[in-house]
């Protein structure tokens, strides 16, 4: 160290920020220090892997469901959201209304429309269009019970009462997150929302990956940032759901095959889950050439984190006739003893 500090001072200070006549012991102090709050920071965090300055977990599947449309036709999930009464929804990108998850004991789960939770007449009523095409892609709630569902061509908000009623859409100007928009592929808009303390989260998915931030009194853009895994700061990352639980927000990296627990103030990552083992196991993987994954639907509670896959009516290897898609949940190794992990 004493070495390299008195051959290369003017690299040294220009890497760290230091003035140029910083002398060498306090670089060697300030090292110091710093490597004893990483090292407190691994001592005293939750058991996991320390990459950077946020642990990253592995997750095991404790549920897994096959999900079984009640109705006839190609069913993709893509979004999850659990209401505060136990109700777990989900939606059919290409259709409405929302629909509601019965799990059953025997690895199986109904989806069961709920005709008055933004059922197709009332979006199209809001929109002033009788031919309009659903292209929902998340759904989340707001501390009134509100429920809103993004549009991902459209780039539209809609918003309801927690009994369905009052179907409208929220009038937000795009144009200072303009530039992270792709104009040429209107597959890479909203495709995930969450609400929290007043603002509205909106994932663009990718051709910038980007969350913006929208003050909900007001509706207006109100902030944008980018948040990625660890070892993983491509400029493309692709985001496929939101979650808000407890004032952080959750944000499901479809690319990346994980999941990470973001503050939503700093912008900085607190942990990161990883599913990649659940996804690709040989009994869950789908038949694809495509390299990224096809997890589309996130919700998290105090126990579980819950995943839903949107198959885009593909098979899986394991079973090639069969084009459902699949739940899973997972208990949170971030709230385990690390005896248990």
């Amino acid at each position: 160290m004493d070495d390299l500090c008195d051959s290369e001072p003017d690299i040294i200070h220009a890497r760290i920020g230091f003035p140029h006549k910083t002398s060498t012991s306090f670089l060697v102090k300030f090292i110091a220090l710093w490597m004893l709050s990483v090292t407190l920071f691994a001592a005293i965090a939750p058991p996991g892997v320390t990459k950077g300055l946020h642990r990253v977990y592995s997750l095991r599947q404790t549920g897994r469901w096959l999900l079984n449309p009640t109705e006839s036709g190609r069913f993709d999930a893509s979004a999850l959201l659990s209401l505060s009464n136990g109700i777990l929804l989900t939606v059919n990108d290409k259709s409405l209304p929302l629909c509601r998850i019965d799990l059953k004991t025997n690895g199986f789960a109904t989806v069961v429309p709920i005709p008055e939770l933004f059922s197709l007449e009332a979006v199209r009523e809001a929109v002033g269009n009788p031919r309009y095409a659903p292209d929902t892609e998340g759904i989340a709630v707001d501390e009134a019970g509100r429920i809103y569902i993004c549009t991902e061509g459209q780039r539209w908000i809609f918003r309801s009462e927690a009994d369905g009623s009052g179907v409208t859409r929220l009038d937000i100007d795009w144009s200072p997150v303009k530039r992270w928009f792709n104009p040429k592929d209107g597959n890479a808009a909203w495709e995930g929302i969450a609400v929290g303390d007043g603002r509205l989260y909106l994932a663009n998915e990718r051709s910038v990956g980007r969350i913006v931030v929208v003050d909900l009194a007001k509706l207006k853009v109100i902030d944008d940032f980018q948040v990625a895994p660890a070892g993983k700061a491509a400029r493309d990352i692709h985001y496929s759901d939101l979650c808000w639980w407890k004032g952080d927000l959750w944000v499901l990296c479809r690319e990346s095959r994980c999941v990470l627990r973001v503050n939503p103030t700093t912008h900085s990552v607190i942990s990161e889950f990883d599913f990649a083992a659940i996804e690709l196991d040989k009994n869950n993987i789908y038949l694809s050439a495509l390299p990224f994954g096809f997890m589309e639907g996130l919700s998290v509670d105090d126990h579980s984190i819950w995943l839903a896959i949107d198959n885009n009516g593909l098979p899986r290897r394991s079973a090639p006739t069969d084009f459902r898609g699949l739940l899973f949940r997972c208990s949170r190794p971030d709230l385990q003893p690390e005896n248990e992990n």
